[in-house]
């Protein structure tokens, strides 16, 4: 492995850790001696990446600091180009035009040879059954599970009674024909699943509810018996 790619493997390890990791457990997941890990930190960091902590205390990737993506195999090149491709075609619409401004930016700072990949990467999202309706109400959904709010909505089940709900909103799940909330609700004391399509109306309140989104979605994963993707 060249120098090149240890830092940039270094990189995308701190990014990867949410709170300030060992320079003795960095070494070890990179395979280098702590003190090379030292001399390549100070290389980064000289080259202006947001990289805090000292030694003996820990380090982590400050928050918004941008690599440029231009180490990108050809893998991950058609693994990025597949993934966006099947958002464009079966996520709403604000979603679809994200994940055309993501390909636009990532082409902009790719060498020519992978910026021809991205172009002409050969696989395809084959065309799918007609999405259930819904599209109107997930940038709003998106929103609230973003800022941790609370939704009131109206809602039909598959039986088709109809209710009230306050619900906590945490995760949406996409799947070929339709598009999932998964949110705790207050009336059932439990976590729910709702389809987008059969929500008649929502609201986002005011009120955050009082649990954090990560923590909700944990324990959910653990009731539902799934795990860490």
């Amino acid at each position: 492995m060249s120098r090149a790619e240890r830092l940039l493997d270094l990189m995308q390890r701190l990014r990867r850790h949410r709170r300030p990791v060992s320079g003795r457990a960095l070494a070890e997941e990179l395979g280098i001696s702590l003190r090379t890990l030292y001399r390549d930190i100070a290389t980064l960091q000289g080259q202006g990446a947001g990289i805090e902590g000292e030694p003996g205390v820990g380090y982590i990737l400050r928050p918004g600091f941008l690599l440029p993506p231009l180490m990108f195999t050809e893998e991950e090149v058609e693994a990025l180009v597949l993934g966006s491709r099947w958002v464009a075609d079966r996520g709403d619409g604000r979603l679809a035009e994200a994940a055309r401004n993501a390909l636009s930016k990532i082409a902009a700072v790719l060498p020519p040879d992978r910026r021809d990949g991205l172009d002409g990467a050969a696989l395809l999202v084959g065309p799918g059954e007609p999405m259930a309706t819904g599209d109107t109400e997930l940038a709003t959904i998106r929103h609230a599970i973003r800022a941790e709010r609370k939704l009131e909505i109206a809602y039909r089940d598959g039986d088709g009674s109809e209710s009230r709900r306050t619900v906590w909103p945490f995760a949406l799940a996409f799947f070929d024909r339709v598009r999932v909330m998964v949110a705790w609700c207050e009336l059932r004391q439990a976590f729910r699943h709702f389809r987008t399509d059969r929500i008649r109306t929502l609201t986002v309140t005011d009120a955050r509810y009082p649990r954090r989104r990560q923590a909700m979605l944990a324990a959910w994963r653990k009731e539902e018996g799934i795990s860490r993707p």
